[in-house]
């Protein structure tokens, strides 16, 4: 028997009992949307860290007064990093830039701190004002949508300019160009000068409702860089393959800075991508496995369900069985002929749980973060569900084609 012949003849099968074969594949359909469903949430999560907060695709690192990975373990290492740890200056910033030699852009960031924004009789409160040297639109690769970002000139001068998220510009600027408008914060009167593409949210904040100010104008107007506008520097490395050495270049310069010994701890932080997808792997390493195992487990009780119906189907052709023996089919026809009926099923109940896990996935994208149903998670799932299919319709196949031909057609059924 040839092989399309046998697939011809399975789809019949299936075709013939559509209720209890549609019955059948509910198993196989929930296993495999909520093992896609999983693994795009996973992959997708994976990139949406490594993309938004890691800032991997800027190969950029941080210097701050505190790492958050060794500092913040537990009440008394916060306590005793409190006590060790300086606050960075602007001081620590020029010895850093001036004396680097694998650092390309060197920048400096003042914490944000929430304010009223007003612009006539439209009021915003709690929008996070932060301060930065003009460089740092390069070293985070914003995404200008409208405008441009401040100028060194204006960032030394101490500008009162603001670069603002598109949430700002679109709440005080309903209609109109908002570029060269007046808002005040904190009732000082500034131009507004830039204005970001939209961004959406991080597990569900919002990232549109800021505004950025040069960090001299945010100094003069907020206060001492210090606790709540605490300063902190961000750059990146001259090249990929030196960037790693350009971490440890700032590390020694702020070592030396510092005086410290060769026994003494860093009294500061340095925050890297690696670092943070580290710790990602770290705390969500065993939920991931978790939520992988228990969809495969649903897979597994599909197969089940499968072998149970197909065992059923056997018992019911017996006759049909014994008939097409005697007619001069093989052992082999017999076993290819309900191996293919129970691929069949799965494969097409793996199939419906993949466009059903893309449903899941475009919902899971609009409401929380993106998800990335890649080409080898479909893959994937069609193969283990075809792999399910083989596994259950191996016993019953075997049953079917032992049939004895004689004592078939004599049987009832």
């Amino acid at each position: 028997m040839k092989l399309i012949e046998i697939l011809k003849v399975a789809i019949a099968a299936i075709w013939a009992h559509k209720l209890r074969s549609a019955l059948t594949l509910l198993g196989m359909i929930v296993g495999v949307t909520a093992f896609v469903t999983v693994v795009s949430l996973i992959q997708g999560f994976n990139v949406y860290i490594d993309e938004k907060i890691a800032g991997i695709g800027a190969k950029s690192f941080s210097v701050q007064r505190f790492n958050p990975f060794e500092d913040f373990k537990d009440t008394d290492t916060i306590a005793a990093a409190q006590r060790r740890n300086k606050e960075l200056t602007m001081q620590d910033y020029d010895f850093i830039k001036e004396r680097s030699a694998l650092i390309a852009k060197l920048g400096a960031k003042a914490r944000g701190t929430p304010s009223q924004i007003k612009r006539n009789d439209q009021v915003l409160d709690d929008v996070f004002v932060s301060g930065a040297t003009a460089n740092t639109a390069d070293i985070e690769n914003r995404n200008i949508d409208n405008g441009r970002f401040f100028t060194d000139t204006e960032a030394d001068g101490a500008a009162r300019v603001a670069y603002v998220g598109a949430d700002i510009a679109t709440k005080l600027f309903p209609a109109g160009n908002p570029i060269g408008g007046e808002i005040e914060i904190r009732g000082l009167p500034y131009r507004l000068i830039g204005v970001e593409a939209v961004k959406g949210t991080v597990f569900g904040i919002p990232q549109d409702n800021f505004i950025v100010i040069p960090l001299k104008t945010y100094e003069l107007d907020f206060g001492p860089l210090v606790r709540q506008r605490s300063l902190y520097f961000t750059a990146t490395s001259k090249t990929d393959e030196t960037f790693n050495d350009a971490v440890e270049e700032a590390r020694y310069l702020m070592r030396a800075r510092r005086k410290l010994g060769p026994n003494e701890k860093d009294n500061f932080g340095i925050v890297t991508p690696d670092a943070i997808t580290g710790l990602r792997d770290r705390i969500f390493g065993t939920v991931f496995i978790v939520a992988i195992a228990v969809p495969f487990i649903a897979l597994v009780v599909g197969a089940i369900v499968i072998m149970n119906i197909m065992l059923v189907s056997v018992t019911e052709r017996t006759k049909e069985i014994g008939l097409r023996k005697s007619l001069g089919a093989r052992k082999m026809d017999i076993l290819k002929q309900f191996l293919f009926e129970a691929v069949t099923l799965a494969t097409i109940g793996g199939a419906v749980g993949v466009l059903l896990a893309w449903v899941v996935g475009k919902v899971v994208t609009a409401t929380f973060f993106p998800t990335y149903l890649s080409i080898f998670a479909i893959l994937g799932a069609l193969a283990a569900s075809g792999g399910m299919g083989i596994i259950s319709g191996i016993v019953p196949a075997w049953k079917a084609a032992r049939l004895d031909p004689i004592e078939a057609l004599r049987a009832d059924t």
